[in-house]
């Protein structure tokens, strides 16, 4: 790597220039070039059609978030408490938590079977990122809150394909 201050050839990896100590750290990350490639590490998670986002209480049953998923046609329900999100249900959940337990679906509390803290997405983070995050958690769909936790939507792996197929076509 190239120190950009002094030209001096230091090792690939370096955090500063082993002659004049220039910080080098960021030269290293990948920097966007053109294109559709330019737009992900650009664009923000805001530039998607996001769907408002479904909620529900942390002291409701399981089965008002299953008839929530089913008249929304959704695979996730956000759980928010005092309008902050607390934790996501989805249909991953759902199976693990429900499938082989005894059904009591009107008794058992969304805190019992919500994901606490969920992975979340700002409306500022770059698609780039959110694929990160869904590829790192295996997630399909991340809640996108505002800094103060309150929730604004939802983003799914299909909202980013759209929004890919359409920069593909333009």
């Amino acid at each position: 790597m190239i120190c950009p201050s002094c030209g001096h050839e230091n090792l690939p990896g370096a955090e500063v220039c082993e002659q004049c100590m220039h910080d080098l750290m960021g030269l290293d990350l990948p920097q966007p070039k053109e294109g559709l490639q330019r737009r992900l590490m650009e664009d923000p998670v805001r530039v998607l059609p996001l769907r408002p986002p479904v909620t529900i209480s942390p002291e409701e049953p399981v089965g008002r978030a299953l008839e929530l998923m089913r008249q929304h046609r959704i695979g996730s329900v956000l759980v928010v408490e005092g309008g902050k999100l607390v934790g996501i249900f989805t249909e991953r959940g759902a199976l693990l938590e429900l499938v082989g337990a005894p059904t009591r679906l009107l008794t058992r509390r969304m805190r019992e079977v919500m994901t606490p803290h969920p992975v979340v997405l700002r409306e500022d983070d770059t698609l780039a990122f959110a694929l990160h995050q869904m590829s790192l958690g295996g997630f399909r769909r991340l809640p996108v809150v505002r800094p103060d936790g309150t929730p604004v939507g939802v983003a799914s792996i299909k909202d980013i394909l759209r929004y890919i197929f359409t920069l593909c076509r333009s």
